[in-house]
């Protein structure tokens, strides 16, 4: 293992204090103007700033040892000193991952300040001298405009296409194609405002920042907590109604839908298969529930199980991605199908974000319905599972919804 020395040029361990504070009641407010860390839900979770490490994880199938690797160094050489002694209390990082291993542009982030509420309690973890920033009003991003990504829509509906073909032929039996559209605003995008516009329009989301990914994301990959282990499986999608007789309607369809019904199946059984061997004991439902969201509604699977002592949450994140919600089955040939029809990088989209802290503890997500934020400029993110009867206008219409889900962020 290597010194944190090695790994950051630093000549000192990280010192790290944790103590129990009032209440804060509304943890993005607390947010100074730059390098905003969050993960959010119902408004409970970590929100942190400043960098006191930080490290790009190299690209490979090996990415996830190494930034545990990483980790441990820097949290096994820090001197801490906590109060709380809970699940994100400690020194704590925050990641993104890319959805293609191969890839550049995976992170890692140990924060210089965090503050955290959960379960009635909140704290403040600092690293090295114990400050906090000056807040200053957030500043929304004037009007927007619109441009397309790395496909027209025509040519998405085209690739589509190419890939109901190839699932029929027999090559596979599902991929996940994304396409992304490109937002230029007036002035630069202050992600605080994305994250409260987020936060409070999908709280049953997990609103996240980091590193400049934000976004609102309805799937749960992982969430550690000692020994036990969450889950939550979502695959199948329709849009929400004009009222609760349209939603009733709408839900019906999809629990009765052929097509999103076996997408679920590969989905549930791709976590199933990645849990398995970490698990002593999981639990899978037999069938799925309905989740709705403001823009659309899921089939949803939620999974727990009991991990072997010493598996931490990015042991799980390891052997869980690519999930077949976000990647399709059979993996390989999926991925390979998305590079060649999908046509752009992904970057972080549908790859793993949350955080971890020094216990192995932490949750994350998959980074759906979200933004890569550079300066004025926002990439956006969406993508829908095809199967051997999907319809291509059909599907350009399931993006187009998600889609609005960032650019109400970006709007108001």
């Amino acid at each position: 293992m290597f010194r944190v020395s090695v790994a950051l040029g630093l000549t000192r361990p990280l010192v790290v204090r944790t103590t129990l504070v009032d209440d804060p009641c509304d943890l993005l407010a607390r947010l100074p103007e730059t390098a905003s860390y969050a993960w959010i839900r119902h408004g409970e979770g970590l929100v942190g700033w400043g960098e006191a490490a930080r490290v790009a994880v190299p690209p490979g199938t090996g990415r996830f040892d190494w930034a545990r690797t990483w980790l441990s160094a820097i949290f096994g050489d820090a001197h801490v000193d906590d109060d709380v002694g809970a699940p994100g209390s400690g020194p704590v990082a925050f990641g993104s991952f890319t959805f293609d291993p191969e890839a550049y542009g995976s992170v890692l982030v140990v924060p210089r300040v965090v503050l955290a509420r959960r379960d009635g309690r909140a704290w403040l973890t600092t690293v090295g001298e114990e400050r906090l920033d000056l807040v200053a009003p957030p500043r929304t991003p004037g009007g927007i405009r619109y441009g397309d990504g790395s496909l027209t829509a025509p040519e998405w509906e085209h690739a589509v296409a190419l890939a109901v073909r190839q699932i029929r032929s027999g090559r596979l039996e599902k991929t996940v194609l994304a396409r992304d559209l490109v937002a230029v605003a007036e002035r630069p995008i202050d992600v605080r405002v994305l994250l409260a516009r987020l936060a409070d329009r999908y709280p049953d989301c997990y609103t996240f920042s980091c590193a400049g990914l934000v976004g609102a994301t309805p799937e749960l990959l992982v969430r550690r907590t000692g020994e036990t282990i969450e889950s939550l499986v979502l695959a199948g999608t329709a849009s929400r109604g004009r009222d609760r007789a349209d939603d009733m309607t709408r839900g019906t369809a999809l629990f009765a839908s052929e097509k999103d019904r076996y997408e679920h199946t590969c989905a549930v059984e791709s976590v199933r298969q990645a849990l398995t061997p970490l698990c002593s004991e999981l639990k899978v439902p037999e069938s799925p529930e309905l989740l709705l969201l403001p823009n659309v509604q899921h089939l949803a699977s939620p999974v727990t199980g009991r991990l072997a002592a010493g598996t931490s949450v990015l042991d799980v994140v390891a052997a869980m991605h690519p999930t077949a919600a976000v990647g399709g089955t059979p993996t390989e040939t999926a991925l390979k199908v998305i590079r060649e029809l999908e046509g752009m990088d992904r970057a972080g989209y549908a790859g793993p974000v949350g955080w971890v802290d020094a216990r192995g503890d932490g949750e994350w997500g998959i980074a759906l319905r979200c933004a890569q934020i550079e300066g004025s400029r926002a990439r956006l993110f969406a993508g829908c599972g095809i199967m051997g009867d999907s319809v291509p206008s059909a599907e350009l219409a399931e993006a187009q919804a998600k889609l609005r889900v960032m650019r109400y962020a970006l709007e108001g």
